[in-house]
């Protein structure tokens, strides 16, 4: 039966979930974090988020992540050269983290963390970024894409640059525990790729160590490769590339990688807002 609920309503259950994973992610993962921040050099991004960011020119820009979670990927943008950063989440608790990994790691003055909702985020930031980061994850929390990536562009000044480094959306298709089993390294879909409905879970957000719990129920929204590009044009913005790859961003689809057909895992697309808009 089709969910009726309104994107308000979806953003407030999710909010409640990841307020409750806030916690959870701190105890495992935090006190690693904080030391690590502190190291020269400190960043938590991998090759290729690396070099889409780098090609992107985040170097000298004023940045911004959509759904930043606890900051680690604003504080290595700043590794990366990025003159100041900001990052948007919908959770109380992981912005609380991002501030105390800011503190920690000596960056107070050059980059801010706010909570939230992504599709709220106040006029005063608008035409203020250079560039705009969302990665892993995030369009899937997605209800609206069309909101989300007019957000983009309004966030962005003229000619600033979108980077979005996510999982590709053939992964919806794959049941996350079938895929995970080392016996069935090359197990088949199990979900159509046009499917519209939200997927729905009450058994936590561990994505760290996979330690489930009962959370309160959040919603994971599919959207094809098309959706996605052809919401980014329509908003406004000039799609530069789209390129995709088969390792795994996400910690849970990892034995794909290893199948004798390996699927498309992860991609990265460049846009830009024109110039004269």
């Amino acid at each position: 039966m089709e969910d009726t609920r309104s994107r308000d309503e979806f953003t407030a259950c999710n909010r409640a979930a990841w307020n409750e994973a806030a916690p959870v992610h701190a105890a495992s993962e935090l006190e690693r974090l904080l030391r690590e921040v502190q190291e020269p050099g400190f960043s938590c991004l991998d090759a290729t988020a690396t070099r889409a960011l780098q090609e992107a020119g985040v170097a000298g820009s004023r940045v911004a992540q959509l759904a930043c979670n606890n900051g680690r990927e604003v504080l290595s943008m700043l590794t990366l050269g990025a003159a100041s950063g900001v990052g948007f989440d919908i959770s109380e608790g992981f912005i609380a983290q991002a501030r105390e990994l800011a503190q920690c790691a000596g960056h107070e003055t050059d980059c801010e963390f706010l909570v939230s909702d992504l599709y709220e985020i106040p006029a005063r930031y608008d035409s203020t970024f250079d560039l705009v980061y969302s990665s892993v994850g995030v369009l899937g929390w997605m209800p609206d894409l069309a909101g989300f990536f007019g957000v983009a562009e309004r966030l962005l000044k003229p000619e600033g640059r979108l980077v979005i480094y996510e999982l590709h959306p053939v992964l919806g298709m794959y049941d996350p525990d079938r895929a995970a089993d080392p016996e069935r390294p090359g197990a088949a879909p199990s979900h159509s790729y046009f499917s519209a409905d939200p997927f729905s879970d009450t058994t936590g957000l561990d994505y760290w160590r996979g330690t489930q719990y009962e959370s309160s129920a959040f919603f994971w929204f599919p959207h094809t490769l098309g959706d996605i590009v052809s919401s980014c044009i329509e908003a406004g913005l000039d799609l530069r590339s789209v390129r995709e790859y088969g390792h795994d961003i996400s910690r849970i689809y990892g034995r794909l990688e290893t199948a004798e057909t390996v699927p498309p895992m992860c991609f990265t697309l460049l846009a830009r807002r024109p110039a004269g808009s």
